[in-house]
């Protein structure tokens, strides 16, 4: 007789093994290799390493940059408003007392007046990246600064309308301001132009003179040849009265200037309180035919003198008051 335990165990066993067999995969086929073409899949562009930015200045020095400077102290009227002008005002964390054009540098901290001795102290609180000078910063100064273990970087005045554009260009450089600044010279550029094209017919060039300093009214002070000034008056249709001075700036007695008889005396002391009026009352002054005829003309000195964008604002406006009709 067949124990009973025996068959339920062997039932159960069998149960189980069904199961099993249900639960266990399928064989899988073998794999038949397949051959797929090798491409180079290209790896994503590295972002470019900055690199060291070297430059030479006017002085023949070398600074070296790693980055765009973010803390400029400009100690000329020139090279503040070349700053502002090209965009990079913001760049700008000090200036000098006599930067004062545009309005927005009136924002910027003031290191002081520049006299004989450089407000050193004042431009290194600042801790500068940069500090920016022209030539009415001498060499000896600009390389004191750099003693001091400051990037410097000076500039030289421009003789012509295309050394200020380059001049602009080498702060583009300096700041990366470089797209704003091509703008702007092209702006710039075009206004010189048409000034030239309507003076180009004129025949008639008078004699200027402009009237720089009377502190002395019977010396007063002026401006010679080689001088930008004397360029402006030369491209805007006119003739230097005082071309044959010595020297970039001179004093001229009364007697000799009647005797070279200007006539028309632009009047760059004017905002030091000079008008019309007082100069024909200077004594001997209306044997002159500027005076005789009244072409006493105030014009801003600083629009006139300092070497930057304003000095094509300085050529329209002269070219207007010497031949007004032309611009009518």
């Amino acid at each position: 007789m067949i124990n009973k335990k025996k068959i339920l165990f062997l039932t159960v066993l069998f149960s189980f093994g069904l199961l099993l067999g249900a639960c266990t995969p399928a064989a899988t086929p073998p794999e038949i290799p397949v051959e797929v073409e090798s491409t180079d899949v290209p790896k994503p562009a590295e972002e470019p390493q900055p690199e060291g930015m070297i430059f030479v200045d006017d002085l023949g020095n070398t600074i070296e940059l790693s980055e765009y400077p973010q803390a400029i102290v400009s100690i000329s009227a020139s090279t503040t408003e070349v700053l502002f002008a090209i965009g990079a005002g913001d760049q700008v964390v000090g200036r000098d007392e006599y930067s004062v054009y545009p309005e927005a540098a009136l924002d910027v901290t003031s290191v002081g007046a520049l006299w004989e001795e450089l407000p050193t102290e004042a431009i290194l609180a600042l801790e500068p990246d940069l500090v920016v000078a022209a030539e009415i910063i001498s060499e000896d100064q600009a390389l004191a600064l750099r003693d001091l273990g400051l990037n410097v970087y000076w500039q030289a005045n421009p003789a012509s309308y295309e050394e200020l554009f380059e001049n602009l260009r080498d702060f583009a450089r300096l700041t990366g301001h470089e797209a704003e600044t091509e703008i702007l010279i092209t702006d710039l550029d075009a206004r010189v132009k048409a000034v030239q094209e309507k003076v180009a017919p004129v025949s008639y060039l008078p004699s200027v003179f402009y009237e720089l300093d009377a502190t002395d009214p019977a010396n007063p002070w002026t401006t010679g040849s080689g001088t930008f000034i004397d360029y402006i008056i030369t491209m805007a249709g006119g003739i230097n009265a005082a071309s044959a001075l010595e020297g970039d700036y001179a004093q001229i007695s009364t007697e000799a200037l009647i005797a070279i008889n200007p006539e028309i005396i632009l009047l760059a002391d004017a905002p030091y309180g000079v008008t019309p009026e007082i100069v024909i009352a200077r004594p001997g002054w209306d044997a002159i035919t500027a005076v005789a005829e009244n072409a006493l003309y105030p014009i801003d000195p600083n629009m006139m003198s300092v070497p930057g964008p304003r000095l094509v604002d300085a050529l329209e406006e002269t070219a207007r008051l010497l031949h007004p009709e032309i611009f009518e």
